[in-house]
């Protein structure tokens, strides 16, 4: 089994502008907002994020966090985007070198228990997916992230499998990698057991439909 990572393993459509910190004073307060908002929303939830209690607790005006972030979908889009970029590396890593059968049923598998690990230890992650839920322009961008994962995926299948048909692949690789994320939020949800037992479900599932080409 490969060394376990410890990083979480096209913008979809525009969003408010943000600044863009190029000085150093600027970019530890731009670390220090999102480091605040990433730990109010493991305590609170992304629901009860509130702009005014960001800038309380990062002792700023509301005005100056305003200059950062305008408004709380910012916030947490920065925030997924960090952990997208961390999981697409992870993910690239995993697969990357996949060549035949055996070795892509061992990295898809031990991508999941990778991943589902350190959602366990990133509280946050939940409910920033939560947030994204329910801003539109948030939910394009996980989409299309689960399209970026999904072609990984899809170009992993298809050097093993290279007579298969490359749309159905990519049609299958969306869809398990999509669900995938819904399995992880659902898993975390519930008892450290049962959560173990819906990712062990899920694999079984999405490794037949991975390798029913055999």
């Amino acid at each position: 089994m490969r060394k376990k990572t410890t990083e979480i393993c096209e913008q979809p459509a525009p969003e408010p502008s943000r600044r863009n910190p190029t000085q150093q004073r600027s970019r530890e307060r731009q670390e220090r907002i999102l480091a605040v908002a990433t730990q109010l929303i493991a305590s609170k939830g992304s629901d009860q994020l509130k702009m005014s209690e960001i800038a309380e607790r990062c002792e700023i005006s509301i005005g100056s966090l305003y200059q950062y972030f305008p408004d709380k979908s910012a916030v947490i889009r920065t925030l997924a985007e960090r952990y997208n970029v961390q999981s697409r590396r992870c993910i690239e890593q995993a697969l990357g070198a996949v060549e035949d059968e055996q070795g892509l049923q061992s990295a898809y598998s031990d991508l999941l228990d990778e991943y589902y690990e350190i959602v366990l230890a990133t509280p946050a992650m939940r409910d920033i997916w939560s947030g994204m839920q329910a801003d539109k322009q948030l939910l394009a961008l996980e989409l299309e992230e689960s399209r970026i994962a999904g072609r990984i995926l899809a170009q992993a299948i298809m050097r093993v499998y290279p007579q298969s048909d490359e749309q159905q692949v990519e049609a299958s690789a969306f869809l398990i990698w999509h669900l995938g994320e819904a399995t992880m939020r659902l898993a975390i949800s519930c008892t450290a057991q049962e959560g173990r037992e819906l990712v062990e479900a899920f694999r079984r599932m999405s490794l037949r439909e991975i390798m029913r080409r055999t």
